[in-house]
């Protein structure tokens, strides 16, 4: 048995690491903050505050980082301030212009000049004494706005800053501007930004000197991110940007190494079959394995067998054969003689594996039992008794799988299909049903190369990039909303020929003119093929989702009428149409989820896209890609390209660690470099102990790392 060097509440960074006190000012309170009060910071806290409802801090503030800037450096004189343009100028106030008595929405007008002329400062609705005690008449005043021409005259309406040039107060040359909401404004902000400075410490540097070379230093460079000197200073392609998203893929990385080594030094069981279930089963598939399952299934059975836990993503494109694969590696757990349980995110998912898998499963003496929230509660208690004394060896179910009453007598292997449907808490959840319970985590959305370097670091991948032998090509067409008339005339000359089709709609009801939802697309349907409908989503009673499905999976209906709802999960080879209804507003892994549910039987399949003729320059490209391509790793990189990482994988519902000072187009080049770094600082230095790694531990919990370590050993 190989040494168990750390236990599960032994990291080298445990959770609970007290934050050393120089840390102090970036964990303070904004209440703290002097000059302002409560009620000032209230609007505050609800743009930056952090997710999980804690009292917003210095550093949310500080790692609310500027979108862009505006340059206010232009100096000129009046006459020669450009029509259109935001421009700064020195001017002198040589008199107010009230509006006339009984006038009230008459703008308040100032007259500035210098020694090139005269222009105007218009004020609608402001209180003219606030105006006239700012600006007296023969003071000088540094101005900045954007230049009108009214009547021939240049104006500026309600300009940015109106300030004494000896005291310039909060003016910024470059202005940053930040995303705002309602109750804070930009200038507020500015000021709350300077105050938060002034309250925290430069920091050890974590990062090598052969990659720290041409960066400032970590608060160097988030004060010329807020605080740039020019418009480039402050851009995420800046030295300053690059080297805040470093420190947080660097952050990122290390929690994973971290996991990683803590993963395989941390005691497993080793289970080794024997082969008497999984060759039986090899056996009887109606189909060979694909070279790429077979290699699949040879390295999670390798990691089963090793004394070490496992944690093993599998992921593979639609229909290259995961759940095989799956219930091949829970054979061989039964084998060893431990049990085995597999949980799918949705009750239709469940049930859909357990009818696949149970005729091949019951040839090998194991009868795979289902729990999901709908058992009556005998029938419940009867499955609950069968796992609680190890009667029953492999169950699937849904989230009811980990419920605290769900007690196995050895569970030796957790199987989690779609894994990213679930959150981190929640995998990790069915783990500690059990003793060093190995983990198998699957999905099929393809996720991009970059995403599983970025997000899945601490884990073994195997990558199914085969179709089994027998899988339909799907020819895909983009077809404007305007010829649906042309697309119901072609379903129902399909029709008559006995096709079964899909149409799925992006929302349940109408929610306005622009989309259609699945009801009234029902019912439109209906009108059309009278009793060969079938409705579906996910707010219908079980009992008429169940009727739907098992109608068009007999051919009772032959057109299925659903939301996303039949994503995953939904398996009926007859049906060879999907018609996807504003196919714009999916994105790509989506799509090509969709369009997996046909030219899954023996006969030649479509797929119509139906989309907004208005469509964006992304939404055509995404289109695009679909049309060309069925390769769900392909798919994956360009979904990853056109709307990032949150958006393929879900990273709120996931809980995805996140990277609040990086954004995916502009610094993925420098993950590398922030793989590299913290793999080589865990190899000479596991615990974190040097000065270098005492300085990692500062940017863990800065960057919030720590609480993502006690989640990432669910993958």
């Amino acid at each position: 048995m190989a040494e168990n060097k750390f236990t599960r509440g032994q990291l080298p960074i445990a959770a609970e690491d007290p934050r050393p006190a120089v840390l102090d000012g970036y964990f303070a309170p904004l209440d703290t903050l002097k000059g302002f009060g409560t009620k000032l910071i209230a609007p505050l806290k609800g743009l930056i505050g952090p997710e999980n409802g804690t009292p917003a801090r210095v550093v949310d503030l500080l790692f609310h980082l500027p979108t862009s800037t505006i340059d206010r450096r232009l100096r000129t004189t009046i006459a020669d301030a450009p029509e259109g343009a935001i421009v700064t100028l020195i001017g002198r106030i040589e008199a107010h212009r009230h509006a006339p008595p009984g006038r009230s929405r008459m703008p308040h007008r100032v007259v500035v000049g210098d020694e090139s002329g005269e222009l105007l400062l218009v004020y609608f609705g402001q209180e003219t004494g606030w105006i006239e005690r700012s600006m007296p008449v023969g003071s000088e005043r540094l101005i900045s706005g954007v230049i009108e021409s009214f009547d021939g005259v240049k104006q500026i309406v309600h300009p940015a800053f109106v300030v004494d040039p000896q005291k310039p107060g909060g003016f910024s040359a470059i202005e940053p501007v930040y995303p705002l909401k309602a109750g804070v404004t930009s200038r507020f902000l500015h000021r709350v930004v300077r105050q938060a400075f002034s309250v925290v410490k430069e920091l050890p540097e974590w990062l090598s000197p052969e990659n720290v070379a041409g960066f400032p230093p970590f608060l160097g460079a988030l004060r010329n991110v807020h605080q740039p000197s020019t418009p480039d200073e402050g851009a995420a392609s800046s030295a300053a940007g690059r080297r805040l998203a470093v420190d947080s893929f660097f952050a990122s990385q290390l929690a994973l190494a971290l996991l990683r080594r803590h993963t395989r030094q941390r005691h497993g069981r080793a289970m080794s079959g024997d082969g008497q279930l999984v060759e039986p089963l090899i056996a009887a598939l109606p189909y060979t394995l694909t070279s790429a399952q077979v290699r699949s299934l040879a390295a999670v059975h390798g990691a089963m067998a090793a004394p070490q836990a496992m944690l093993h993503l599998l992921q593979g494109d639609v229909g290259s054969g995961k759940t095989v694969v799956a219930m091949l590696a829970m054979a061989r757990a039964i084998e060893a003689g431990h049990q085995a349980a597999l949980m799918a995110p949705t009750d239709i998912l469940a049930r859909q594996h357990h009818a696949t898998l149970t005729p091949l499963l019951r040839g090998v003496g194991i009868e795979p039992v289902l729990l999901t929230g709908r058992e009556r509660a005998v029938a419940k208690a009867k499955v609950l008794a069968g796992l609680a004394d190890g009667r029953i060896r492999l169950v699937i179910g849904t989230h009811a799988l980990f419920q605290e009453d769900v007690r196995f007598a050895d569970l030796g292997l957790a199987v989690i299909d779609e894994q990213h449907r679930f959150g981190v808490n929640q995998r990790l959840a069915l783990t500690t049903k059990g003793e060093a319970v190995d983990l198998l985590l699957t999905t099929a959305t393809p996720i991009p190369r970059t995403l599983v370097l970025a997000y899945y670091g601490d884990m073994d991948v195997s990558k199914l990039d085969e179709k089994p032998p027998g899988r339909q090509k799907i020819a895909t067409r983009a077809m404007p909303l305007t010829r649906l008339d042309e697309v119901i005339d072609g379903l129902r000359r399909a029709l008559d020929k006995g096709a079964r089709a899909y149409w799925v709609c992006p929302t349940i009801a109408d929610e306005g003119e622009e989309e259609s939802g699945v009801e009234q697309r029902a019912a439109s349907l209906e009108a059309h093929f009278p009793g060969l409908v079938s409705l579906l989503h996910s707010r219908l009673p079980q009992a008429r989702r169940e009727k739907a499905l098992s109608d068009f999976s007999t051919g009772a209906s032959r057109v299925l009428v659903a939301t996303t709802v039949i994503e995953v999960g939904v398996d009926v080879p007859d049906a060879t149409i999907m018609i996807i209804e504003q196919a714009d507003k999916f994105g790509l892994s989506q799509l090509h989820q969709l369009r997996g549910r046909v030219g899954r039987g023996t006969q030649a399949s479509s797929c119509v896209l139906l989309y907004d003729p208005d469509l964006s320059e992304t939404a055509k490209e995404r289109l695009q890609v679909i049309r060309d391509s069925e390769d769900g790793f392909y798919i994956a990189e360009a979904d990853l390209r056109l709307r990032g990482p949150g958006e393929v994988l879900g990273a709120r519902q996931s809980g995805l660690p996140s990277l609040p000072l990086a954004t995916w187009e502009a610094h993925v080049d420098l993950l590398p470099t922030a793989r590299s770094e913290a793999r080589a600082l865990i190899a000479a230095d596991p615990l974190l102990t040097s000065p270098r790694g005492q300085a990692a531990r500062l940017a863990l919990h800065l960057f919030g790392q720590q609480r993502a370590l006690r989640y990432l050993l669910a993958g």
